[in-house]
């Protein structure tokens, strides 16, 4: 007689959705596996009759598969763990665990092995299964196909993935989270999967994805319950990302993100442990659904009692007094409880370079130390506290290196490092290094990892490794845009990373030689009106001592004279300059290292040729220029230099020719009054055309004498700060002014040198030593000085100020593509005189715009500004422009 045992494993619901002959061949098993098990039941006091004694042993005499499966025969057994010829005990553990290794392999489904033919201590066995079906076919809707990656991958949707009912129920739960904790607080996602009918045995199956994402849910109310110290209003202050819906809202959104949400409930308990209810905590929060599609919030507090500092007792420290750590606790006996007051005096974890112990510890060796709080009392409603220290060892770096540099020269990278081996060691002189890395421009700021391996507690020792990823340092600059009257074009070449020294080592150029940090750039500019051709080069630590810069630059351009019978330029009347530029800058120590001393010698000769206009009134001349240029800048902007998170950078500079009047022995006031003579002839209608042209000349010759050697003083202050608003939304506040003045006010303030007010900030077609200054929302060099008769100039302004505010807000900052987006206003003004000047009547704007920087090609923009205010002579707003640029940063 024959037993037949049944045990069994299966994935039933998707089985009957993928093969309906699985379905099948399991229902015609059914039947007589229930008839044996009764009758099973019924003999049980008879099992000496059928040949099966329970928990016996037998022998397996053969293993054979049936059901539906792609993998051959001995696979599947392999995969059970049974042999042929073993021994196993019926009933026992050997065919369970056989069960759950096959389907712990995720290959199979309904798994059942049968034991039959059992007689003489021996037994054959058969597995009866079916293969998972694979994923086909994936389709996806509800969402855009730049989320479909995304999904896939998250959520191991690849085509020949095993479709369980695990993958369909995690995929549909992930799916739903994700987006609810977007704000898609009503997101439903249905997946379905469909046969394939195919020809072959395997089974496929098609799956559809449908995710319904709603509309981002928006908060009615917030009502705090249980609240009597703190009002709803101060609750509702401290959940900065949570808001309620308003009119008026602008800044912070009124959707509901769930991650948000939490955070804020935090920095509810964060305001009570402020105000001294250390106890306080929230009971329960619950969300409700209403009927208009937004959501309420209920949450119930309970206060407890308010709470004040005892006595503050110091254990275990020996480096430095109570007295001196209580000042940098900044927490007094008698002060209103303020746990997260205590908790940053301790370890501020939202300022890295904060003043609290931790830090002043680990700034001064003591890597190892470690900081506790720990309230020894709490009678009275007043806490003692003690702040328990293991200071530990000092700390000195062993080994110091870097990897990751394949192009940049190790000595360019050791230099600017702030730690070295058998100094102590600093978190602060880390934490600089990293930034110091990232402002070379050489590396991946947001892939700069410090490193700290082999720490040895016992010795005192720690090695530090830098981390960094090379990005390119070389760029093409192109440069378009319209201004001066017609297209400006630029192509440039830089090369940042340049190496001097192996000019003539034809091995290292890759395409040139590279990796000593210095600077060489080729630069080539024209538009119909002009040509400018420039070289430049600078060494960052001249001597390889000293972060000293050498700098030095050459220039020559022609501008031509624009024929206005033609419409052309006319190259038969040109202006030629010449300017050559050295400079040194040196970091300076005091007041910090943060700042640097930067010197310059320039001179400019300008040879005009049949030039005349109305800067000049002699057509055939020259100029010259011999400038002392001294500047003082201090930047300590966050890392990245293409997406600072933090810090600030102000400039300051003066630009002084010599004051050759008080030497030269010309009598410029008297030069002065007769220019003004012969130019009221040249401007007299009833004057004759002779008269006229005379004065004209001498005009000429006067203007020649004023700027053979031009006599100028010009200063320019700029400051930009970086703040850190929510995560990386950075806002950018930035205020520039700049004044060109004269030693002799006889003499006058010089035609060159001059700001040009608005646009995107392109380079004008002249080069007479003027600067463009970007105003958006304004055509370039639009914003021009009115004279005393309402008149505006050409001439560019002798004084100017701007005023921006920006907010900018990272999409990537990948190290292939940095990108961001941002949001201005700004304005500016341009003036001749102190006289005419008001720093309040400016030219206003706002806008859009996007950056995206690449290394090959440096920083690329787009803008998009509205004027708000008619430029000069005009009566109407200016409207919208658009400004495009390549290879400038705002």
């Amino acid at each position: 007689m024959m037993l037949l045992l049944i045990i069994k494993k299966e994935n039933a619901v998707l089985e009957k959705q993928v093969n309906n002959l699985a379905n099948f061949l399991s229902l015609k098993t059914y039947l007589p596996n229930i008839f044996i098990l009764l009758f099973s039941l019924a003999t049980l006091g008879v099992n000496a009759q059928i040949g099966k004694p329970t928990g016996e042993k037998y022998t397996i005499s053969e293993i054979t598969v049936s059901g539906s499966s792609s993998f051959s025969e001995q696979t599947i057994v392999t995969y059970s763990g049974l042999r042929k010829g073993s021994e196993i005990l019926i009933p026992g553990d050997e065919i369970s665990e056989a069960i759950k290794k096959l389907w712990k392999s995720g290959l199979f489904s309904d798994i059942e092995i049968y034991i039959k033919d059992v007689h003489d201590g021996v037994a054959s066995l058969e597995i009866h299964l079916y293969d998972l079906p694979e994923l086909s076919d994936l389709k996806i809707t509800g969402v855009k196909k730049g989320k479909f990656e995304e999904i896939i991958e998250e959520n191991n949707l690849n085509e020949g993935v095993k479709v369980t009912e695990n993958l369909i129920t995690t995929t549909k739960n992930y799916l739903e989270s994700k987006y609810r904790k977007e704000g898609f607080y009503t997101t439903k996602v249905n997946v379905n999967v469909i046969p394939v009918n195919d020809t072959l045995d395997k089974p496929y199956v098609n799956m559809v994805v449908a995710i319904d994402k709603g509309e981002k849910v928006k908060i009615k109310d917030i009502n705090f319950i249980g609240n009597e110290v703190l009002s709803d209003r101060t609750l509702l202050g401290s959940m900065k990302n949570t808001k309620e819906k308003m009119f008026v809202r602008v800044w912070k959104r009124s959707k509901f993100i769930e991650d948000d949400y939490k955070t804020d409930l935090v920095s509810v308990i964060d305001t009570y442990k402020e105000n001294g209810y250390r106890d306080a905590r929230i009971v329960s929060d619950s969300i409700f659904v209403n009927n208009d599609k937004t959501i309420s919030i209920n949450i119930n507090v309970e206060e407890g009692e308010q709470y004040t500092f005892g006595e503050i007792d110091f254990i275990g420290n020996t480096v430095y007094t109570d007295q001196y750590l209580n000042a940098i606790l900044r927490v007094r006996k008698g002060d209103t409880y303020n746990g997260v007051l205590l908790e940053k005096g301790i370890a501020d974890e939202t300022r890295p370079d904060g003043q609290d112990i931790t830090n002043l510890y680990q700034n001064n060796g003591y890597l190892f130390s470690t900081i506790n709080s720990v309230e020894t009392n709490a009678d009275g409603r007043v806490i003692d506290m003690e702040i328990r220290i293991s200071e530990g060892k000092p700390v000195h770096f062993n080994e110091v290196s870097v990897v990751g540099n394949d192009k940049t020269n190790d000595h360019v990278i050791y230099r600017e490092l702030r730690t070295r081996p058998g100094e102590l060691y600093s978190k602060e002189n880390v934490v600089r290094t990293v930034r110091e890395l990232s402002q070379l421009g050489f590396f991946d700021a947001e892939q700069l990892t410090p490193n700290f391996n082999n720490p040895n507690p016992n010795e005192g020792t720690i090695d530090m490794e830098y981390e960094v990823v090379e990005t390119g340092s070389s760029q093409i600059e192109l440069q378009g845009g319209y201004g001066g009257g017609g297209f400006i074009g630029t192509l440039g070449l830089s090369f940042n990373n340049f190496s001097l020294r192996n000019l003539f080592n034809l091995e290292s150029y890759k395409p040139l030689p590279m990796g000593d940090g210095q600077k060489l750039s080729l630069r080539l500019q024209a538009s119909q009106f002009y040509r400018t051709y420039s070289f430049s080069f600078s060494e960052p630590w001249m001597g390889g001592k000293k972060p000293v810069q050498f700098s030095t630059s050459i220039s020559y351009s022609n501008q031509f004279l624009y024929d206005s019978s033609t419409g052309e330029a006319d190259t038969d009347r040109r202006f030629n300059i010449l300017g050559v530029t050295v400079g040194l800058a040196k970091r300076l120590s005091v007041p910090d290292d943060f700042f640097t001393l930067s010197q310059a010698v320039s001179f400019q000769h300008y040879n005009l040729k049949n030039y005349s206009t109305g800067l000049f009134t002699f057509a055939d001349g020259y100029s010259n220029s011999l400038a002392y240029t001294i500047g003082l800048t201090r930047n300590n902007t966050w890392n990245d230099p293409v997406f600072p998170l933090g810090g600030s950078n102000f400039s300051v500079s003066a630009k002084l020719s010599l004051p050759y009047s008080l030497w030269n022995g010309v009598d410029y006031e008297a030069l002065e009054i007769e220019r003004s003579e012969e130019e009221a002839i040249y401007n007299d209608p009833d004057a004759s055309a002779a008269a006229q042209n005379s004065a004209y000349t001498r005009m000429g010759e006067i203007d020649q004498e004023r700027f053979n050697w031009l006599e100028f003083y010009k200063v320019k202050f700029k400051g930009e700060w970086y703040t850190s608003i929510i995560g990386k939304l950075v806002l950018k506040p930035t205020i520039e002014l700049g004044y060109l003045g004269a030693y002799n006010q006889a003499r006058g303030v010089i035609p060159f040198e001059r700001f040009y007010l608005g646009g995107d900030g392109l380079g004008s077609y002249s080069l007479d030593g003027r600067e463009a200054i970007a105003l958006r929302g304004y055509p370039n060099q639009s914003i021009q000085p009115v004279d005393t008769n309402g008149n505006t100039t050409d001439d560019g302004a002798a004084i100017y100020n701007k005023f921006s505010l920006e907010l900018r807000y990272p999409i990537t900052l990948a190290a292939s593509a940095k990108i961001y987006a941002l949001t201005f206003v700004e304005g500016g003004a341009a003036f001749n005189t102190f006289r005419d000047y008001n720093p309040f009547q400016l030219k206003r704007s706002a806008g859009v715009g996007l950056r995206v920087f690449m290394p090959a090609f440096g920083l690329l923009g787009i803008d998009f500004g509205y004027g708000f205010d008619p430029l000069p002579g005009q009566t109407e707003p200016n409207g919208w422009e658009t400004h495009f640029i390549i290879g400038q940063q705002f």
